[in-house]
């Protein structure tokens, strides 16, 4: 399963979904404390620049770019997401768990998802989101990572966002989020003790999607916008143990999960599918 390696920096559409997003909006604006004229960054410091203005910028000045009139919904049918957890046999850990409601329930917390550029665009981002998360979760089997709980994803030298001692930071989720310095800021975020209490993305399909989101829009979703293509959404998610030819196998995989979603979203996939 996926490890998120990105290391953090030195220094929504129904209407009662919408209040949400406000709401959580100007709890960060709170929680970060930033002057007026300074950004809220995805890691909680405050500032001005793309570090702290940029991706997962949290309150103030955000440079956030336009969105466009998609519904996400509407690509993300109910038939899609069906075919989706068909894959699963009844025996898998996620049976039951993963729901189309909760996942656009996550993406409503994050108005950008699925709905930058044009409707291609849009098409091809949720595409490479599902690509990547049919791999990670091996067909939306699972919750958490194989084998979870006897890996160390611990980086000691994060003091920011220090490991709690009993605590796993394996992968869960559909992006299978893993790391102390991945989980802090989501749970801070998403408004969860993700240092103390990471089980708590395996316990809600809501949480699993948004912090799989949390993660895309701040480490994913600035190369899919930029238009680099399929593969640096690989290098973004777990490059280090897979891209420059360290698992071509597992790379294909997520790439030939892409290309059907493509297929089935009517969009052509691009270019630069491979890392």
């Amino acid at each position: 399963m996926a490890q998120k390696l990105v290391a953090p920096p030195t220094v929504v559409a129904a209407l009662p979904l919408l209040a949400l997003v406000l709401w959580a909006a100007t709890a960060a604006a709170q929680n970060c404390g930033c002057a007026s004229d300074q950004c809220c960054s995805k890691y909680w410091y405050c500032g001005t620049g793309e570090d702290y203005c940029g991706a997962g910028c949290q309150s103030g000045p955000c440079d956030v770019p336009a969105t466009n009139n998609v519904s996400v919904a509407s690509i993300v049918t109910p038939a899609f997401f069906d075919a989706l957890l068909a894959q699963a046999a009844a025996s898998c850990e996620a049976n039951g768990f993963y729901t189309r409601d909760a996942f656009l329930a996550a993406a409503g917390y994050y108005p950008a998802f699925g709905r930058t550029g044009s409707v291609d665009d849009s098409k091809r981002e949720i595409a490479a989101f599902f690509g990547n998360a049919n791999h990670e979760t091996i067909k939306f089997c699972y919750i958490n990572e194989i084998d979870g709980p006897s890996k160390n994803y611990c980086d000691p030298n994060n003091t920011q966002w220090p490991c709690q001692a009993g605590k796993g930071y394996y992968g869960r989720g559909p992006l299978q989020i893993s790391w102390n310095y991945n989980y802090g800021p989501a749970g801070q975020s998403i408004g969860f003790d993700g240092l103390g209490d990471p089980d708590a993305v395996a316990r809600s399909a809501l949480v699993a999607f948004r912090s799989a989101l949390w993660y895309w829009m701040n480490n994913v979703h600035g190369v899919v916008v930029s238009g680099q293509g399929f593969g640096a959404t690989i290098r973004a998610i777990n490059g280090a143990l897979e891209c420059d030819g360290k698992n071509p196998d597992s790379v294909n995989n997520r790439v030939a999960y892409y290309k059907q979603f493509c297929q089935d979203f009517g969009v052509d996939p691009g270019s630069n599918l491979t890392c």
